[in-house]
């Protein structure tokens, strides 16, 4: 099995720690950490508008922001943009220095801020990522008749001890509390510089 993304381009994912057999999600308890804070982190984060089409529009113009296809760098502190803006970022990553920050999550993202917001781009005819395209038949798809439960359905289901034993951070999502309830795109960046950093 290979390397997929889900949701959204740039966090990569062995298909086996992912999916059954089957071809089905596997549960969260069944996920390492690591995996397991990205698919919940991207639950929150898949659908939002662009990092850097927010840095020039503003909540006021929200509606002109991009929806974001690509995520770099770590849980609670990724960079979330367009295909529009993503030239940008990897300028900054590959060239500007952000490449020295992956080791510390935080200034790494509000670095990248910083440098966008004070104006700064990649040059016109600054090349992205090369994107490969791989069999969309040959990734494990859930079979089309059984509904499966959302992550947020998962995630109410578990009690809080069990919670505290994923040892994630769901701050972000909006999950309804259970006593008040009644009840991939598979494309791979191929850049040998970014490797598995997931920046």
């Amino acid at each position: 099995m290979g390397k997929v993304s889900i949701a959204l381009r740039g966090w990569r994912f062995d298909e086996a720690d992912v999916f059954t057999d089957e071809g089905e999600l596997r549960p969260l308890d069944e996920m390492d950490q690591d995996t397991r804070e990205r698919i919940v982190r991207l639950s929150v984060v898949a659908g939002q508008p662009c990092d850097a089409c927010w840095l020039v529009h503003g909540d006021a113009n929200i509606q002109q922001c991009n929806v974001a296809r690509i995520v770099y760098g770590e849980p609670l502190h990724e960079v979330v943009l367009c295909a529009e803006h993503e030239p940008d970022f990897l300028y900054w990553f590959r060239e500007e220095g952000g490449d020295e920050l992956t080791s510390r999550p935080s200034d790494f993202e509000d670095a990248f801020y910083e440098w966008f917001d004070d104006g700064n781009r990649a040059p016109e005819d600054y090349g992205g990522m090369e994107y490969v395209n791989t069999d969309p038949d040959d990734v494990p798809r859930p079979q089309p008749d059984v509904e499966l439960p959302t992550l947020e359905e998962e995630l109410e289901k578990l009690d809080d001890e069990e919670l505290d034993a994923l040892d994630v951070d769901l701050d972000d999502l909006d999950l309804d509390d259970p006593d008040e309830t009644n009840g991939t795109d598979d494309d791979v960046p191929d850049d040998s510089r970014l490797g598995d950093l997931d920046v």
